[in-house]
């Protein structure tokens, strides 16, 4: 048997109960083609401005607030600025206008606006806890959390049982003392880091090395440092390139410890009964028939001896008393030292570097 009398309607969702609002002239948020205008419907969006400009105001507050409870924040805001362009006379009318306003574009995030709005409130009614709390809030995300508890400060001076504002004044003291141990976190580190710098260059200036990085240049991917396995930390590890001139090539130790000689590491990468590198057409680059030799800043000609370390050579380049400053280069991050084979090779090579030095 068939129900008698109207069915029942069917329960609208708070999204299309506010969309069925924009098809009634008196909401609509903008009017039809002029042509499909029809009387009726003329007359009903007259009423809309209707009134004094208080109870237009009025009006456009009420539809503001079912936008803003739907969500809808950017048409509310819409609604609450007509109503302020209707130019409203009564202090609690525009106050409610800007706040509601702030509140729509704090959940747009739109942080500027809502401070001029509440700012427009506070000079109207400096006891207005809405605008101190949509302040507070927008300061806050801006991270001028000063300025928020500020805010928070000037409420609660008056309003002492605000308990949105107290929750406003908890989160900027915490984001205050977050804030503030990021930044002893931030200074601890540049003083370490100012520290690490300047201990590196007083090691450096104490072993004679002269820092000298081309424009341009390649710079090594290792830096000289402090040798971690040395409890003192004072030993010095620093890269360093082999030069062969004899055949226009080079090998780079990365981590060349200070206190290491240099006949170990000839041993190690030249040792006899092995094949020689493919470079080393002659099979002259092996331990034990190599010199090294090593040229300073004053384009002086130092000798390694087979039992220097790299800290020995450090304090031989150093200049005498009395002449000007000297020590090894380094160049583009990295020391250089020249290896080659004894006799004609070594011969030859020193008469060239003695030519250029006397050319320069």
């Amino acid at each position: 048997m068939s129900e008698i009398g109207p069915l029942p309607k069917p329960k609208l969702s708070e999204e299309d109960a506010l969309a069925a609002f924009d098809s009634v002239p008196l909401f609509m948020k903008a009017l039809p083609e002029e042509d499909n205008l029809d009387p009726a419907m003329s007359a009903l969006q007259s009423l809309i401005y209707e009134g004094t400009p208080d109870e237009i105001a009025q009006n456009f507050k009420e539809q503001g607030n079912e936008y803003f409870q739907g969500k809808r924040f950017r048409e509310a805001v819409g609604f609450y600025t007509q109503g302020l362009d209707a130019k409203p006379t009564e202090q609690p009318i525009i106050e409610a206008l800007l706040c509601n306003r702030a509140a729509c574009n704090l959940e747009l995030q739109n942080f500027g606006s809502v401070l001029r709005d509440c700012s427009k409130a506070l000079a109207a009614n400096p006891k207005c806890s809405k605008a101190y709390y949509r302040s507070a809030l927008a300061l806050l995300s801006l991270g001028r959390i000063e300025e928020a508890l500020d805010c928070c400060d000037r409420c609660l001076s008056y309003d002492t049982k605000n308990t949105g504002i107290k929750n406003v004044q908890e989160r900027a003291l915490k984001a205050k003392a977050e804030a503030e141990r990021k930044e002893r976190e931030k200074q601890e580190r540049i003083r370490k880091e100012q520290l690490e710098v300047f201990t590196m260059k007083k090691a450096l200036r104490d072993r004679n090395l002269i820092i000298f990085n081309k424009p341009g240049g390649s710079v090594s991917p290792v830096a000289p440092h402090f040798d971690s396995e040395d409890p003192t930390g004072n030993t010095l590890v620093l890269p360093v390139f082999f030069l062969y001139p004899q055949y226009a090539t080079s090998d780079i130790i990365s981590d060349f410890v200070e206190d290491t000689t240099f006949a170990a590491h000839i041993e190690a990468m030249f040792p006899p009964q092995v094949p020689a590198p493919e470079w080393d057409k002659k099979g002259e680059y092996v331990a034990g028939n190599l010199v090294v030799y090593a040229p300073t800043y004053r384009k002086r000609l130092l000798k390694v001896g087979k039992k220097m370390t790299l800290r020995d050579v450090c304090n031989a380049a150093k200049a005498k008393e009395g002449q000007p400053m000297d020590g090894l280069q380094i160049k583009d991050g990295c020391l250089s030292f020249v290896v080659m084979p004894k006799g004609d090779v070594e011969t030859k090579w020193i008469e060239e570097f003695k030519k250029t030095r006397e050319e320069s």
